[in-house]
């Protein structure tokens, strides 16, 4: 990843020059006044506008690799949204890890199949996390910090907005007051089109499967189509 484009730097030119002094004139010259130009240049410069915070569409289909380095696991990934609700598959049976992780009908559920150290049988249980939908997920992007713009490198480099989102368990003030971070995310969404995702970096208890607690997500195609939503029969109905 290329690092992000730097800071930019206002330089003031000011043209100088000598201001002729009649020497039959006892009188001070008085200069002329400046022109509209020069006078431009000394206002205050406009800080660049922010751009739009990342945004889950409602429609949309996406391929591409989940990846959990400290295992050296790299399997395909898939995630699809159809009229509010999306669905994560990552991996799948002939491969170390699968999982698929839902928003159904205001309700998130997770479901892992396959993990490494954990045994198939019993089978694990669908967990139903509890309210959830997609107006929720996009009112908590809103409160993203925006970290710059990057460009993804590979095949084809990608031109990314880098945000930061993160949930933490505590006191909301600054100051020595006890906190604890419980997720963070590194989104990248396309420069110009912020529900055009490319890439997520995920950290916290979400991610506790994993001894680093670190997964990330890499998009190679993202479209706005409707995808293909379904939850697994080992998961209950929402009932909320």
């Amino acid at each position: 990843m290329a690092p992000g484009r730097a800071l930019r730097t206002l330089v003031l030119a000011v043209a100088g020059g000598m201001i002729a002094i009649g020497t039959a004139a006892p009188a001070m010259a008085i200069a002329p006044p400046l022109p509209e130009t020069a006078l431009a240049d000394h206002t205050t410069p406009v800080a660049p506008e922010e751009p739009r915070p990342p945004l889950l569409p409602a429609d949309f289909q996406g391929t591409g690799r989940y990846i959990v380095r400290d295992l050296g696991i790299d399997v395909p990934f898939t995630w699809q949204g159809r009229d509010g609700d999306s669905q994560m598959i990552a991996g799948g049976p002939q491969y170390p890890i699968w999982f698929t992780n839902l928003i159904y009908h205001n309700t998130l559920y997770t479901l892992t199949y396959k993990w490494p150290n954990i045994p198939l049988y019993p089978p694990q249980p669908c967990d139903q996390v509890g309210f959830f939908n997609r107006q929720i997920f996009n009112d908590k992007l809103k409160t993203a910090r925006f970290v710059g713009p990057e460009i993804l490198q590979g095949d084809n480099d990608r031109h990314v907005d880098h945000w930061r989102v993160g949930v933490v368990a505590g006191f909301t003030q600054p100051g020595a007051v006890p906190r604890l971070p419980l997720a963070l995310g590194d989104i990248y969404v396309d420069q110009g089109n912020p529900s055009q995702w490319w890439q997520v970096l995920q950290f916290g208890i979400q991610n506790l499967y994993d001894p680093e607690l670190d997964e990330w997500f890499t998009m190679d195609t993202f479209n706005h189509l409707p995808g293909q939503v379904t939850l697994p029969d080992r998961c209950p109905p929402p009932t909320l």
